[in-house]
């Protein structure tokens, strides 16, 4: 569960970023649309070009909770691969498994999803994996383990619990919600992943660095 202290910090991250990084940010939003501090009600200054490619970095981050680091290194392998840059970015990035157990609707939040394959209660074809940041591969099957299921978290999710706060599942997964699993059944397309960021920016924001 987060603490207090850590749901101050997306809500005012959140609102810097002009983004709803959970359901609690999202209502918070809906209040006081507008960046934290004594300015956050004045029209902003003109930002500089690189204010706003970061500011867009970091909004792609964000939404997928990790370091700079892990950032970096998929921005690499992103440019690597045949294809558009951003456009590959953003379909590695929704190819974690912390990333799909949230699409699924097995967690309510990025770091809820991240916590449960930490601990352990999430499955790949049968094996336990415990690295949020594992590649899940199309046609590889993600379930949660059956000691875990009978537990409050996961029954909420099977439920449809968390249906109010979560996006509509994409059209690359095949989710099973009352059997809590679902199936990866082919790489993610950019236009159908449900993150706000201008991808282009982020390409530029590591290009130029």
């Amino acid at each position: 569960m987060a603490t207090k202290s850590q749901d101050r910090r997306k809500v005012r991250l959140s609102r810097a970023l002009g983004i709803a990084l959970t359901p609690k940010a999202a209502k918070y939003l809906e209040k006081r649309p507008y960046a934290p501090g004594e300015h956050g009600r004045t029209k902003r200054k003109q930002d500089s070009d690189y204010a706003v490619r970061l500011r867009e970095k970091q909004r792609l981050r964000e939404q997928y909770g990790i370091r700079e680091k892990q950032m970096r290194n998929t921005f690499n392998e992103a440019r690597r691969k045949d294809g558009l840059t951003g456009e590959n970015l953003v379909e590695l990035l929704e190819m974690r498994l912390d990333a799909l157990v949230l699409r699924s609707g097995f967690a309510r939040t990025t770091a809820q999803a991240r916590q449960m394959v930490v601990h352990r209660h999430i499955l790949v074809d049968g094996e336990t994996v415990d690295r949020p940041s594992f590649r899940v591969k199309p046609g590889q099957l993600i379930h949660v383990k059956a000691k875990s299921e009978g537990t409050e978290p996961f029954q909420v999710a099977a439920l449809g619990g968390h249906a109010d706060v979560l996006p509509p599942v994409p059209a690359y997964i095949e989710v099973e919600l009352d059997k809590l699993q679902s199936r990866l059944v082919r790489r993610p397309k950019r236009a159908e992943v449900p993150v706000v960021c201008e991808v282009q920016l982020v390409v530029e924001y590591y290009a130029a660095r």
